[in-house]
């Protein structure tokens, strides 16, 4: 059984391209919450159109979290189910004043984007767009990314939200809307309020092809190496100085390199990535972050990391250091494996639908992590986006149409399944 909604029902591309435009890049370097203000611009948006549909608790808290409740239309007892996205967009490339471009009845071709044509969507590099024949495909301009990464899973919500409300014939129970700040640096749920979210389970709406769906995610781990070194005037530094900088380089250097490094993993293969250096001569610091689906073998690579460490420092007899760890986030399937039907209702939703269900790992990490581990179990279902944090990413039109559709069969058939 699948829904009767009209193609001329949808507005997410109308909500997506307006989403797209306001600037909500978050800041992993800012120490307030959320990292930049500029994204409450969209959280204030977002309320502003939740009370117009009539969703009367709709709001924003002081930490930039959208809050609001699509009230239930049935009798029945049903669990309180979570729709989640989040607001930010990465810091590893602009946001600022991204142009929304709609690709019409893509037929295979090349998509060169206008403001930087050396930017160029081929399905050799894009394999995925091979599945969109016919379809419409929105770009930015060349110069920014788009945004699809999450704010697809943000318009989706909308318009699920909309139809549900346009369309009483479809039951449901009560349906709470999550949007988060500081998810693309790793801090989206830190300030949440659980009890101000009140849910039983939830899906984040932030996968990437049509159909799949993930119950499982990295472990993670954060790294901090800060190494002391000795400075002196050069001119006098023989036998005296110790670089901060060259031990850092060594210690970079002594990595694995045939293993444990995004660019030598795939699957379930973990790894250990610096993400950026700094310092002087007399201090620096490294940032690694730790990757692995099983938490045992995760805290392998941190050990090894320190082992690598200190075989570095050994060499610089008056050189010191120090590793902080701090745990991100843990695969969530911990969590997902106790609730099965959380991921069997995603799954029978998309088949109710003829979408083809792509149940898988993601080799990264969702809102859904931490929400699991923090009560409410969540795994992640696609949101179309393809090519995250870059200037090629691109979003089809319609497979934000049948993410809409999803949306609104998972709350039906939690409904139906439901006293």
């Amino acid at each position: 059984m699948t829904l009767q909604i009209q193609p001329n029902e949808f507005q997410v591309t109308e909500k997506f391209t307006q989403y797209v435009q306001i600037d909500t890049q978050s800041d992993a370097n800012s120490k307030s919450f959320p990292s930049t203000e500029k994204q409450k611009d969209l959280g204030r948006l977002l309320v502003q159109q939740l009370l117009e549909y009539g969703i009367d608790d709709a709001y924003m808290d002081e930490h930039g979290y959208v809050f609001a409740t699509l009230a239930s239309n049935t009798t029945k007892k049903v669990p309180v189910i979570c729709f989640c996205a989040h607001m930010d967009t990465s810091p590893d490339c602009s946001g600022k004043n991204v142009k929304p471009l709609i690709h019409y009845n893509y037929q295979g071709e090349d998509i060169v984007l206008p403001d930087d044509k050396t930017q160029i969507l081929t399905q050799k590099d894009h394999p995925d767009l091979a599945k969109q024949l016919g379809n419409d495909i929105i770009t930015a301009s060349g110069t920014t990314l788009l945004g699809a990464d999450n704010k697809a899973g943000v318009a989706e919500i909308m318009d699920a939200v909309r139809l549900l409300l346009k369309h009483p014939e479809i039951k449901h129970g009560d349906i709470r809307i999550l949007f988060t700040p500081d998810e693309e640096v790793g801090r989206g749920v830190e300030k949440l309020d659980m009890s101000k979210l009140g849910a039983d389970f939830g899906y984040t709406v932030d996968g990437e092809t049509l159909g799949s769906i993930e119950n499982e995610t990295f472990s993670a781990d954060g790294a901090r190496i800060t190494i002391q070194g000795n400075s002196i005037h050069p001119g006098f530094a023989k036998g005296k100085m110790i670089n901060a900088l060259k031990v850092a380089s060594e210690l970079i250097a002594k990595l694995p390199k045939d293993r444990l490094s995004p660019e030598t993993t795939e699957g379930k293969e973990g790894f250990i990535h610096p993400v950026s250096m700094s310092g002087t001569v007399e201090q620096a610091t490294i940032d690694f972050i730790i990757r692995d689906f099983d938490d045992k073998l995760l805290q392998q690579h941190v050990e090894e990391l320190k082992n690598i460490a200190q075989s570095v420092i050994d060499q610089f007899p008056t050189c010191t250091y120090d590793i902080e760890v701090k745990q991100q986030y843990r695969n969530m399937k911990n969590i997902l494996k106790d609730y099965p039907e959380v991921t069997d209702i995603g799954i029978e939703a998309m088949e109710r639908l003829n979408i083809q269900p792509i149940l898988r790992s993601i080799r990264g990490g969702t809102d859904g992590s931490r929400l699991s581990f923090m009560g409410l179990p969540c795994p992640n279902i696609f949101a179309g986006e393809h090519a995250f944090h870059g200037k090629q990413e691109w979003v089809s039109i319609q497979d934000m149409q049948k993410a809409v559709l999803t949306i609104m069969m998972i709350a039906k058939i939690w409904e139906e399944k439901s006293n």
